[in-house]
């Protein structure tokens, strides 16, 4: 909701850390007041931004009042780094399905007897049917069937997110669109195609950035619905999140 006279109505900037979260707010009044609070305090309140807002803004209980507000955060970065993200189904062109594993082989160091990996972060991995060439000629076609199939069973077993990487993918898309619609018409409620999330030519690139999207964008979707929903019904909210760069990249 967009409202033409923006000084009728409070505007907070919020930038919600790992340890504190500071906000600084205009009221309608347009004079400029400044909260910073302890971004994880589960004794004394649920979230730390709708806490200051509430601080600042004196409404204690019940909806907040109509608001701009633009909020950076590490959430993201902070389930990436604490493995926190929410499951993911890897659904990749059959014979690829350890191509993330392996990546590009890069070793930070190179004569190092024992190679330590990180865990991938998608839980299970599917192989999908089909083969589509560099030109676009279909060699193998989709296997629309066993891929519902497949995506129903994970389903079952409560996977709600899914990445969908196929080869060349990026250039002849239509495979991806078709796993999309089947993902979608089961129940998925996160669908990251290589196509849409980073259609670029690297097979490995393309699919490690699919693979993060599922598995990060609920968790910072699901904070922003929270963030949403303590301004009520009434959607008084425009709300801008972006995850900003900590200082590990």
């Amino acid at each position: 909701m967009t409202c033409n006279d923006e000084t009728s109505r409070w505007s907070f900037w919020i930038d919600r850390g790992g340890t504190f979260t500071d906000v600084v707010a205009r009221n309608p009044d347009g004079k400029i007041v400044i909260e910073k609070l302890l971004s994880e305090d589960p004794s004394r309140y649920d979230d730390a931004a709708v806490a200051a807002i509430r601080r600042l803004t004196g409404v204690a209980k019940g909806p907040l009042p109509s608001a701009d507000i633009r909020i950076g955060t590490t959430i993201a970065t902070n389930a990436l780094l604490e493995r926190k993200g929410d499951p993911v189904l890897l659904a990749i062109t059959r014979g690829f399905g350890d191509a993330l594993v392996i990546g590009t082989q890069d070793r930070p160091d190179i004569f190092a007897r024992k190679i330590v990996r990180s865990p991938p972060l998608y839980a299970e991995v599917i192989e999908i049917v089909e083969r589509v060439t560099y030109e676009g000629d279909v060699k193998l076609p989709l296997d629309e069937a066993a891929a519902y199939e497949a995506f129903a069973a994970a389903y079952a077993r409560g996977v709600r997110s899914i990445a969908i990487v196929l080869i060349h993918g990026y250039r002849h898309p239509a495979h991806e669109a078709t796993l999309t619609a089947i993902a979608r018409d089961i129940g998925f409620t996160q669908i990251s195609a290589s196509h849409d999330v980073g259609a670029m030519i690297k097979l490995i690139g393309r699919g490690d950035t699919s693979v993060a999207d599922a598995y990060l964008s609920p968790v910072l979707r699901r904070y922003v619905s929270g963030l949403e929903s303590a301004f009520g019904r009434r959607a008084d909210a425009a709300i801008h999140a972006v995850e900003r760069r900590s200082r590990f990249g």
